[in-house]
């Protein structure tokens, strides 16, 4: 009698690994209903509340990552691994999976290193277009690699690499709402052109900035252009004080959280976006006009390298983190006017998209699972 299907979908830390993770696991589900399914992540982290919220079970971890400021403190940090990885065994081998899946994030590691260790098959999903560290080390023992760029092969073996694209929120995808409708709900002129800001974590700081620095352009563009401005709750209260010193601009809808993306997209004429790998995917995926902006403060400036694999291509335009105070907001309000341009970046995006990349990757994990068991 053939055992029930039990995968380890470990990582997070952000959403740009969560989501991910997430469609991974409900693409599990839909090939193969009986999985069992469970989540490995970092305590104190987003996953160990959005994980649940989607229907899962998790498990934290103590780890946390290297103080790059403080050496001294990263004594602490070293006794954290050293006990995620033990109960990262433990959590392995009272599971009992057929195989573990590392989406990235602090959790990945110990996890994935453990499952390999005891002889369980590992898949690494690699979202970005320069590998980072962690996941440079994992790939030695890891059977499948699945990536989102070409010439991933200069970080990892050839022959484990398989191209699936990154994995998107299925919701951006199945929206069922007019323009019409996805405008009106931000309380905004459907006639008019609409530019989407995406702030929201720390990160969110320049992007802030450069639309405060640049308030009454934006008041007087307001005959023909319109902004959705997601600030991040972090920065919320500060950007309300400031912005009550001065004049109402009524073509700016200010929100410290959008809970309705796919209405947000469906709204947006231009896209201004950080650089993650997962954002980039739901861009080309949606066929966004958008304007990157690179955040500095990520491991080998991979976002930087992320948003030249589309702008190289004429799919996306890409302003430097320290220069977007100043040119950010007047290039958003030059591009969203300019219906061909629109066009060329929209369409030139679409065609690095990746369709069904969740599935693609789940079969390979049920492959994985498979052969492990046929061979237990």
């Amino acid at each position: 009698m053939k055992q029930t299907t039990r995968i380890i979908v470990s990582g997070g830390g952000t959403g740009g690994h969560i989501f991910p993770a997430i469609s991974i696991a409900n693409a599990i589900k839909a090939l193969r209903p009986e999985t069992e399914i469970l989540f490995v992540g970092a305590l104190g982290r987003m996953e160990m509340q959005r994980v649940p919220d989607a229907g899962y079970k998790i498990v934290g971890l103590p780890i946390a990552g290297f103080n790059r400021r403080n050496p001294l403190k990263n004594f602490a940090v070293l006794w954290k691994i050293f006990r995620s990885q033990r109960m990262a065994g433990k959590v392995i081998r009272d599971f009992r999976p057929q195989a573990v899946v590392g989406v990235g994030g602090y959790a990945s590691g110990p996890t994935l290193k453990k499952a390999a260790a005891l002889g369980v098959p590992t898949l690494i999903q690699e979202q970005n277009s320069y590998a980072g560290v962690t996941n440079k080390l994992l790939a030695r023992s890891a059977k499948k690699i699945c990536v989102a760029y070409d010439g991933m092969e200069r970080f990892f073996p050839a022959e484990k690499i398989v191209k699936t694209g990154n994995p998107v929120r299925q919701n951006l995808l199945d929206a069922a709402i007019t323009r019409e409708e996805a405008v009106r709900t931000f309380g905004l002129d459907p006639a008019k052109k609409t530019v989407l800001l995406i702030g929201g974590s720390l990160g969110a700081r320049t992007l802030n900035e450069s639309v405060l620095q640049h308030v009454d352009a934006i008041r007087s563009a307001a005959a023909d252009v319109q902004f959705i401005w997601q600030t991040g709750k972090y920065y919320s209260e500060e950007i309300r004080q400031r912005l009550a010193q001065q004049p109402a601009v009524e073509n700016l809808h200010v929100t410290d959280f959008i809970a309705r993306m796919d209405a947000a997209y469906v709204a947006a004429d231009l896209v201004i976006s950080r650089a993650g790998a997962s954002s980039i995917s739901e861009l080309c995926l949606l066929r966004k006009p958008c304007i990157l902006v690179p955040s500095p403060n990520v491991a080998e400036d991979h976002q930087t390298k992320n948003a030249l694999a589309l702008s190289t291509r004429d799919a996306a335009l890409l302003v430097k983190d320290a220069e977007a105070p100043q040119q950010l907001i007047p290039l958003a309000i030059k591009t969203v006017a300019d219906a061909a341009r629109l066009q060329t970046l929209g369409a030139n995006a679409g065609t690095l998209a990746y369709h069904d990349s969740a599935r693609v990757i789940a079969e390979e994990v049920l492959k994985l699972a498979d052969d492990y068991q046929s061979k237990s």
